[in-house]
């Protein structure tokens, strides 16, 4: 009976992985349509600018989010119910720093974007902490949709500045998990008070991470311009394509962990799987890029070495989630921060005196740091 049940997980298990893997890869791809489309129409400049707002709202999502994307698809995993808890102190912070962020900028699509965020995050952790796999393509192939159609249409009718407001449009059906997750499971604050630590480490852990993922959003228009900007955004657009299959596998692997099935042989694979994947995004996209984006010429060496960074990211991801599978928080909190402090440095640095070049390295070095000290530390536990 034991071995037919773990027969029967393990076929769940992987049609869950092909169920995520297909909508991330579709997904993905009718959002890349989307924002290389936008690319094509505008300058870089304008590019930049859009990027470096959503930068804010990205940053501002992180801290309203208290940690919560990992601490909800970990503990759903393992049955316990505390997600209408951290909706709730969520959408309040959420709220308040919507609020802040308008006052400031004087910018409504800004503000609501935040919310738009938060809402997106905590339904695909619920959705991956309750593995409802068949829930995951409905919702992220309707937003990508949404995105793709909203956002093409309102540009042509309204212009550029419409373009946040279709992105804030494409995630309303998410609120349909929100409501489904308030129903479930009830506020109760004592749940926070047992997961403290957990919820904690991984709070600062998503600071660290979130602040590296837009800090450079925010610091490079003063240094370099919007322009700079706009060529680096575009890379990194291409290299999340690129970075498709490792975040497919976080998302599996992560509850997988969580109830304690390691996937080793998988993983594995998925080392050799994105080596490949970073040799072919070395040679085979810088030569791409002259006659499908004639009006970012300066992203081509950049191109080349973010490819590269696919290698250590992935590594990075699969440690992860053993390490916070097993509530091992602190040293993922650790890594974050050392990949953030090398973002800041060489952004501040290497992006004065190379330009583009120096971003792109400094966002390989960040990764490769972070994947050699996760490294060394799982190998430290093991002994």
């Amino acid at each position: 009976m034991n071995k037919d049940k773990k027969l029967w997980e393990k076929i769940l298990g992987l049609k869950g992985l092909a169920s995520v893997g297909a909508t991330d890869i579709v997904g993905s791809g009718i959002g890349a349509i989307f924002w290389f489309y936008i690319a094509s129409v505008i300058e870089a400049e304008q590019y930049g600018e859009i990027s470096y707002f959503l930068g804010i709202a990205g940053l501002i999502q992180i801290i309203a989010l208290i940690g919560t994307t990992n601490v909800i698809t970990v503990c759903l995993a393992k049955k316990i119910r505390i997600e209408a808890t951290l909706y709730f102190l969520s959408l309040v912070i959420s709220f308040i720093s919507s609020v802040i962020i308008f006052a400031l900028l004087h910018r409504i699509d800004v503000s609501l974007l935040i919310f738009a965020f938060v809402i997106n995050d905590l339904s695909i952790a619920t959705i991956l902490g309750t593995k409802c796999y068949t829930s995951y393509p409905k919702f992220i192939l309707t937003q990508k949709v949404l995105l793709l159609v909203t956002g093409i249409i309102l540009y042509h009718f309204i212009g550029v500045e419409s373009i946040i407001f279709a992105i804030v449009i494409s995630y309303i059906p998410f609120i349909i998990i929100m409501r489904k997750g308030f129903v479930n499971s009830k506020i109760d604050f004592t749940l926070l008070k047992k997961k403290k630590e957990f919820i904690l480490n991984n709070y600062v852990i998503m600071l660290a991470s979130g602040f590296r993922r837009d800090v450079d959003k925010l610091i490079i228009p003063p240094l370099l311009g919007f322009a700079i900007l706009g060529n680096y955004a575009l890379s990194l657009q291409i290299f999340s394509v690129l970075a498709i299959f490792s975040g497919i596998l976080y998302k599996y692997i992560l509850p997988e962990d969580a109830s304690k099935n390691s996937n080793k042989k998988l993983k594995k694979a998925s080392i050799v799987f994105t080596a490949g994947i970073a040799i072919a995004g070395y040679f085979v996209l810088p030569e791409m890029i002259p006659w499908v984006f004639p009006n970012y010429i300066d992203t081509i060496d950049a191109i080349r070495i973010m490819s590269l960074t696919v290698i250590p990211s992935n590594m990075v991801l699969i440690l992860w989630s053993e390490f916070l599978a097993k509530e091992k928080s602190r040293v993922v909190l650790i890594s974050s921060l050392i990949q953030m402090i090398i973002m800041i440095v060489g952004i501040i640095t290497l992006g004065p005196l190379f330009g583009i070049e120096g971003l792109a390295w400094t966002h390989l070095l960040a990764s490769s740091a972070q994947a050699i000290f996760l490294m060394l530390s799982m190998k430290y536990a093991k002994n």
